[in-house]
């Protein structure tokens, strides 16, 4: 498995826990991708807390208030809370530090590790592989640390790399960036030909506290005037300012850093948007001041893409989202209009420490997309846009299906500096067999954004617990593959594996389709929760 994100974790897991040998290769030191090393809090549906989701990903979830409840100075009644939210972040009900959720991935794996049934190779990065026929014989790794170089072979590899790494470089058949409008009749897809680099923006978040008698102003970075000016054509005004493109209408939005003084969660401004540390749920004293994410739509860095293009491009991109986060970090320190009066919050003091990072930055970039395979079955806005399927109430439901999520479909500005975001209504929606199938080679399978779904619908797959309910139904298809000695597509094919398959899901904990009482309304951003990251 290439990748340690929620996918490649979440897949590990399930492999493991059927009994298979899983080598498991991460990049970073770290393991969970955009919750820990990319600093994004948890980002779920209005039901994340009604137990309808697979059990691995509660699981997780349980691990974490834990971790809080066993370790940290809660006040009695944050302790007593069993919905407790460590930051009172307004974008979920679970905001905690990326360090927290990396100690407890690592605790759901530590007894497959000493079993022997787990390897797991950090700051290894994937190099090559070498493919025969229809099969990817090899991944060639290096090790970021000394610079040797190692080849692996596996019998199934899985590839939870977070822009689906091993697609290009094994020549699978796949798709980037924007699908033309006349390929897939989606009514949100682009009505031109389709363009590769046509990519959301990405993201490169960092964290911060805020002390109001302290000056911890950073040094202005290089190319601040450039960024500072910055005012796309799709935009209400410059991008560094409060005022932002509403997601949905685009229509000017105010998203202040504060909306007054006030600390309560309810409060729509950046600052409690994904807000992970929340003073007022631990003893006096114990902190100075709350934490907070930037993830905001201020620091979307869409001047180039940084997927399908040279190492060389996707460098100079990747250090110039870097540098677009920290000006406008700058910005606020210096000259951002405050909300009681004035300019700039020099009290604002970058906190990597939370994040792993010596700078304050994240470790690494939040892509929104990179290389999907081409399916047997990929998933449309047809599927599951409220939109695009008049006179229905649901998604549609898949015979095949081997998982469930939900996430309104949400596409940040283009790189092509053309496109403003997109931002619509969806059903609940199941997670089909045939989208994890790549169209050609047989033991490939994708574990995270990478599997079978249009641009369009990527939107609505990439968030946290769909990934990892993707990388869970790919590694229990690896195990139930190998145990029956059968290529995965084969389980598709024949109703009575699939039906066995699913039976292996069932007993797993993984929820393969909604819950039939009630109504499930769709995902729409009134009386659902602020804008979207």
């Amino acid at each position: 498995m290439i990748g340690g994100g929620l996918g490649g974790v979440s897949a590990a897991l399930a492999a493991v826990r059927l009994g298979r040998k899983v080598v498991l290769v991460e990049e970073l030191d770290w393991l969970g991708g955009q919750l820990t090393s990319q600093g994004v809090p948890l980002d779920e549906a209005p039901w994340a807390e009604s137990l309808v989701t697979s059990q691995s990903f509660a699981a997780l979830r349980v691990g974490i208030r834990k971790h809080y409840r066993d370790y940290y100075p809660l006040t009695a009644c944050a302790r007593a809370d069993f919905l407790l939210n460590p930051g009172r972040g307004n974008v979920g009900t679970l905001c905690c530090e990326p360090a927290v959720a990396a100690r407890v991935l690592d605790a759901l794996l530590a007894p497959f590790v000493s079993a022997g049934l787990l390897v797991v190779l950090r700051r290894y990065r994937l190099i090559g592989c070498t493919s025969h026929a229809d099969r990817i014989v090899a991944a060639d790794i290096i090790n970021l640390e000394n610079g040797r170089q190692t080849s692996i072979s596996a019998a199934l590899v899985v590839d939870a790399t977070e822009t689906g790494d091993i697609l290009g470089m094994a020549n699978v058949e796949h798709v980037l960036g924007a699908e033309s409008q006349s390929e897939t009749n989606e009514p949100h897809a682009v009505p031109g030909p389709a363009d590769p680099l046509d990519q959301q923006a990405l993201t490169w978040g960092f964290a911060v506290d805020y002390l109001p008698q302290e000056d911890h102003t950073i040094e202005k970075p290089a190319g601040y005037e450039t960024f500072r000016a910055l005012k796309p054509d799709f935009w209400p005004g410059p991008q560094f300012g409060w005022t932002v493109s509403n997601h949905v209408t685009h229509e000017p939005l105010e998203r202040r850093l504060f909306a007054g003084d006030t600390d309560d969660e309810y409060v729509f401004d950046l600052w409690h948007a994904r807000r992970i540390l929340a003073r007022r749920n631990f003893l006096p004293g114990a902190f100075a001041s709350d934490i907070t994410i930037a993830n905001w739509p201020q620091i979307d860095y869409w001047l180039k893409p940084a997927v399908g293009v040279s190492a060389e491009d996707a460098a100079i991109a990747l250090d110039e989202a870097r540098r677009f986060s920290l000006s406008f970090l700058y910005w606020m320190q210096t000259e951002a209009p405050r909300h009681d009066g004035g300019a700039g919050y020099p009290g604002l003091r970058l906190r990597g420490d939370v994040l792993g990072t010596a700078d304050g930055l994240a470790k690494q970039a939040y892509f929104r997309e990179g290389h999907r395979i081409r399916a047997e079955f990929t998933v449309l806005e047809q599927h599951i846009g409220v939109e695009a399927r008049p006179g229905r109430d649901a998604a549609e439901h898949f015979d095949d299906s081997v998982g469930i999520g939900a996430y309104r479909i949400d596409l940040h500005p283009s790189t092509t500096g053309k496109r403003d975001t997109v931002d619509i209504d969806t059903y609940p929606f199941e997670i089909p067999l045939g989208a994890l199938l790549p169209v050609r080679v047989d033991n490939l399978l994708p574990a995270c954004k990478n599997l079978g779904t249009t641009r369009i619908t990527n939107g609505a797959y990439r968030v946290h617990p769909v990934e990892w309910s993707i990388g869970e139904a790919s590694g229990a298809l690896a195990a139930y593959a190998l145990e029956h000695s059968v290529p995965p597509r084969a389980v598709r094919h024949d109703p009575a594996r699939l039906g066995d398959f699913q039976a292996t899901l069932d007993r797993l904990g993984v929820l393969r389709h909604w819950p039939t009482y009630g109504a499930l309304r769709p995902l729409s951003r009134r009386g659902y929760r602020p804008p979207a990251r």
